[in-house]
């Protein structure tokens, strides 16, 4: 009997292929997420950790104008210090053909024990002249080991020879567009300081702190010891660009690990459901028969509980092959742009396939069990009969002569089939909510991210930010003629603090009067700085409900101002979706007795002649550290877009098929349950396209009325995502246009068309004959 139930089951797939197909399908999308996504996010973590650690990247950077081996001997006896290291940092230069490249290049200690390279080729540089350069950047520029490589520093020239290419855990990130063409780092023999410098010193050192030591506390001991040599500024492992930026990449890929699987998981237990319940309803006459034939009722039971898990085995081997094949090659091209991490694998585990088919075969044998307990408890001869006939009031609308005589006869037939069968209208239509949620929430979430590339350029209207080194005195300044507009900036490293819970955050000042820089509200709406408060972050506000008006306690985290806090006043919520930041003036800050020393200038010019001159002018400045302008900021945005789009095109994509899937078992599971009614019409003479149109009309009928449900749904849903993608780093906006919604409608619309154009075959199949045989 197990034998030929089996083969009954393959008889069922085989009959509505289409349907198994499509069931599929739903399973392999949810598959291919999570098993591409929780790759992704668990290798790139796996790796960052393992990496950082064995080529110890320094917690705590320290920079002076000068400091002696002598010096950093006495300093090394600080309690919380591992490992201390000196080395000379410089900013160099190279001319090519069309651009201008900078190299950030290092001294490398004899016995490098922090911050060590990763070679690629080569050697670590031990003799003067010689250079370790940065692999990337050397490939740009086509260098070689052995190649000679000249450079200019201060006006000079000096010639070196590559001794070998790399890459340094310091440099994981570059800079916001990973631009390797115009800047690059590299490393030199300590003996070659001399010959830059005319002399011999270091101006930076690098510490391993102790396991589990408050590296605050290391940085206040570290400044207090300072205070008879030229101490310029410290920054710790958290505040480094490269260590913060893939940190927070690795928090919000977390994020996205859990939340789009899970929502697709969620959304494929629904079709699941519905569709197994409604499967087994309509076989109640072959579980009859099934149990005349002496079938036990846990044999048959489980021969339909087989279907689900053999769907979701199925699905989730496909969907996690398919996931091997496009979604990790994709995101280790993605991830080879974003970051330097040499010889970073990601490969798909085989356990990445079990939670798929648990979860999915899980709620396909719920929906076995449940649909399937009461037909069991049925005599077989009960079960076999057909259901009677449902007795049916008269519906509102045949109350209506004057509109009910004036409906044709086909769509009478149409109206009274859906009220007569409303546990089935009901499962069609949730069908069709679910799908239409999906497609609005996918579409919505990459229309968010076009808004958050867009508004980068939206809030910076300036031509160059130019960002000056360390110490430099602004005061003393005399920017370049051709300058139409320009105001100072300084950020500073804080800590917001509420309820215990402290998190990085940083602190701009800036003159009231900035036309450079414009902030917005939620609504879109423009605010401007006052002297009276801070603006505040969307992204913190939400996470730790501030509220326009509120207290809010910053404590600011440079050594030099020894943890100082400020109780500031909110002024208002800021919309900013990238790199967010606190907001106030040069006076409110002064008013908490700390002084403003800006270290940036944003300028617009005349026009783009004069942008010319005066980059040229501020490039020739020796106390400019880095120059930015209007491209650097298009580019920027650009790059958000090409980096995070790939993940929502999927996800787009995946709505579609889920939203097909649905549908299409709905409507293949309707036709099934209405072979005798087709077949009867049939036999009273209509046409196969008017059966079809019949049919046509009451799916389309059905997936309006789901579409109106939907749209309230949506809004809720899209909300849901749109909160557990955000973080106090990272803003989503949360806003449904109009446009995105009228074309995930349309795509509903589109997909239950050609869920019908499938199924027109069905038709064309039924049997009369068979579908109209009396069951007595």
């Amino acid at each position: 009997m197990s034998m030929k139930l089996f083969l009954k089951l393959v008889r069922d797939i085989k009959q509505s292929i289409g349907q198994f197909i499509a069931l599929v399908l739903v399973v392999a999308v949810g598959a291919f997420f999570y098993a591409g996504l929780i790759t992704y996010s668990n290798n790139l973590s796996a790796y960052t950790t393992g990496y950082f650690k064995d080529h110890n990247l320094s917690d705590l950077n320290v920079y002076y104008s000068h400091i002696s081996k002598d010096d950093i001997a006495v300093l090394s006896e600080i309690q919380g210090i591992n490992k201390i290291e000196g080395r000379y940092t410089f900013d160099a230069e190279q001319a090519f053909e069309k651009d201008k490249a900078s190299l950030k290049i290092h001294s490398i200690p004899v016995k490098n024990e922090i911050n060590t390279p990763a070679m690629i080729e080569g050697r670590i540089p031990s003799k003067k002249d010689e250079i370790l350069l940065d692999s990337h950047y050397a490939k740009e520029h086509l260098y070689n080991v052995g190649d000679q490589i000249r450079i200019s520093v201060n006006e000079r020239n000096f010639t070196f020879i590559v001794s070998g290419l790399g890459e340094n855990v310091e440099y994981a990130k570059k800079n916001e567009i990973q631009d390797h063409t115009t800047y690059g780092f590299a490393y030199i023999a300590e003996e070659t300081v001399s010959e830059i410098l005319d002399g011999f010193s270091y101006n930076e050192i690098m510490i391993d702190a102790q396991e589990s030591y408050d590296i605050g506390e290391l940085g206040q001991a570290i400044e207090l010891q300072s205070k008879r040599l030229p101490y310029l500024n410290q920054e710790s492992k958290e505040r480094t660009f490269s260590y913060s930026k893939i940190n927070e990449t690795i928090q919000n890929n977390n994020l996205m690990s859990k939340v789009i699987p899970f929502v697709l998981f969620l959304i494929e237990a629904v079709i699941l459901f519905l569709t197994m319940s409604r499967m087994i309803d309509s076989q109640r006459n072959q579980v009859g028969i099934m149990k005349a034939l002496g079938a036990k009722n846990r044999n048959i039971m489980l021969h339909y509980m087989g279907y689900p898990v053999l769907v979701g085995i199925t699905g989730s081997i496909i969907g996690c092959a398919i996931a091997a094949f496009v979604f990790v090659p994709l995101v280790t091209a993605s991830s080879a742009r974003a970051y330097s991490l040499p010889d970073i694998q990601f490969s798909l585990s085989l356990f990445s396939v079990i939670p798929p088919i648990l979860f999915s075969s899980a709620f396909g044998i719920l929906s076995c069990y449940l649909s399937g307990r009461n037909i069991l408890k049925e005599r077989a001869a009960q079960a076999m009969r057909p259901k009677p006939p449902k007795k049916m009031k008269k519906l509102l609308i045949e109350r209506m002569p004057g509109i009910w005589s004036h409906l044709s006869y086909s769509y009478k037939l149409i109206i009274r089939n859906i009220f007569l069968n409303k546990p089935r209208a009901l499962a069609s239509s949730i069908g069709v909510i679910v799908s239409t949620v999906l497609l609005i929430t996918a579409f919505g979430t990459q229309t968010a991210l076009l808004k958050v590339a867009n508004q980068v350029e939206e809030v910076y209207s300036y031509d160059l930010r130019v960002d000056y080194k360390t110490g430099t005195d602004t005061d003393t300044l005399n920017p370049p003629s051709g300058i139409k507009n320009s105001y100072f900036l300084s950020t500073f490293p804080v800590a917001f603090i509420k309820d215990n819970e402290q998190e990085n955050a940083n602190l701009a000042v800036t003159e009231k009067d900035n036309e450079l820089i414009h902030f917005f509200d939620e609504n879109e709406k423009k605010i401007t700085l006052e002297n009276s408060g801070v603006l505040v972050p969307q992204s913190y506000a939400d996470k730790y409900r501030i509220a326009e008006g509120d207290i809010i306690n910053i404590q600011f985290m440079a050594p030099d101002l020894q943890n100082k806090s400020a109780d500031m006043k909110v002024l208002q919520i800021s919309a900013q979706y990238s790199n967010p930041s606190f907001y106030c003036t040069p006076a409110y800050l002064e008013s908490f007795g700390i002084d403003y020393s800006p270290t940036s200038l944003l300028v617009e010019t005349n026009n783009a002649t004069d942008l010319i001159s005066v980059r040229d002018l501020f490039e020739q400045d020796q106390r400019v550290d880095t120059i930015a302008d209007k491209n650097d900021l298009k580019e920027s945005a650009q790059y958000i877009l090409k980096q995070n789009s790939f993940v929502f095109i999927m996800f787009i994509i995946s709505a579609v098929i889920l939203s097909f899937g649905a549908i299409y078992t709905i409507s293949s599971i309707n036709m099934y349950e209405r072979n005798r009614e087709l077949a009867t019409l049939k036999v009273l003479g209509y046409q196969k396209n008017k059966i079809n149109r019949l049919i046509f009309f009451e799916n389309i009928l059905l997936t309006t009325f789901a579409v109106i449900a939907a749209l309230p749904v949506s809004g809720y849903m899209y909300g849901m995502v749109v909160e557990a993608l955000s973080s106090s780093h990272q803003q989503i906006p949360d806003q449904l246009t109009i446009f995105v919604l009228l074309v995930s409608v349309i795509l509903a619309y589109l997909l239950t068309i050609l869920s019908n154009l499938l199924l027109r075959r069905k038709v064309t199949n039924i049997n009369m004959i068979e579908s109209l045989k009396s069951m007595e």
